[in-house]
């Protein structure tokens, strides 16, 4: 069991400087990330669903031990809401699939707006194969129920833990291993500012004993604004220790 400690995305502009020196080009971007941290969310993949090939090619160039975890198309999860899910359910699987072993967590995040439809969630996760690690981030409130919390409980798959600036935070265990989101501190915009010593301190308590109780963490830092999340990131893989959280 490990906790897996990481950034939303690997590549922006504002980076630079922080993660990668200066004119760094994007190609190059990954390879800087590579050196410090052996998890990330694939952002990208919300708003434009790569094609099997390109997950090849990800997988190709990340080393061994390191986790891909991957944000659902909006298609499935803010355009159709979940309704009629199979053919971008058919779609991610193949995707996934080329990920092989780097493979980590398949995160649904919610529309704000959208209260909770247990029986179209209950659908999208009997369409995912059983081996395809699954985490739900709803962004309303109506989703902590215990009607969700069931559904999510016989399918194996996580209740995303957000912290952020009027994003719920659902306390639910659900999975035999944990997903985060960190947004930023609440008192700051979303994806804008950054956590103190002292939070993150608090954090790595938090992560260190779901550890200790058998569960693998993954955790990803989403206040890309400012380098926050690098920082963050840094000072959280430092707080946790190498036999927690190694860096690759």
């Amino acid at each position: 069991m490990s906790v897996f400690v990481g950034t939303s995305g690997w590549s922006y502009d504002h980076w630079a400087g922080v993660l990668y020196p200066p004119r760094t080009p994007p190609v190059r971007r990954l390879e800087h990330y590579l050196r410090e941290f052996r998890t990330v969310e694939l952002n990208t993949s919300f708003y434009r669903w790569p094609a099997p090939a390109t997950f090849a090619t990800w997988r190709a160039q990340l080393p061994a031990g390191f986790r891909l975890s991957v944000k659902a198309s909006r298609y499935l999860t803010h355009y159709r809401r979940l309704g009629s899910p199979e053919p971008w359910v058919e779609r991610m699987v193949a995707g996934w699939r080329e990920l092989g072993d780097v493979a980590a967590v398949l995160l649904l995040q919610l529309r704000g707006d959208q209260d909770a439809a247990p029986d179209r969630l209950e659908h999208v996760l009997d369409l995912l194969p059983a081996d395809v690690r699954t985490a739900l981030e709803p962004r309303h409130a109506g989703w902590d129920s215990d009607d969700v919390a069931r559904v999510l409980a016989r399918h194996g798959a996580a209740t995303c833990l957000a912290d952020g600036a009027g994003v719920p935070a659902l306390q639910r265990d659900t999975a035999p291993f944990r997903y985060v989101r960190l947004h930023g501190p609440a008192r700051e915009p979303l994806y804008a500012g950054g956590y103190t010593d002292e939070e993150l301190a608090g954090w790595a308590q938090r992560f260190a004993a779901w550890h200790d109780a058998g569960q693998d963490v993954h955790v990803y830092f989403n206040n890309d604004i400012g380098g926050h999340a690098v920082r963050n990131a840094r000072t959280l893989c430092a707080l946790l220790g190498p036999d927690v959280a190694p860096t690759a």
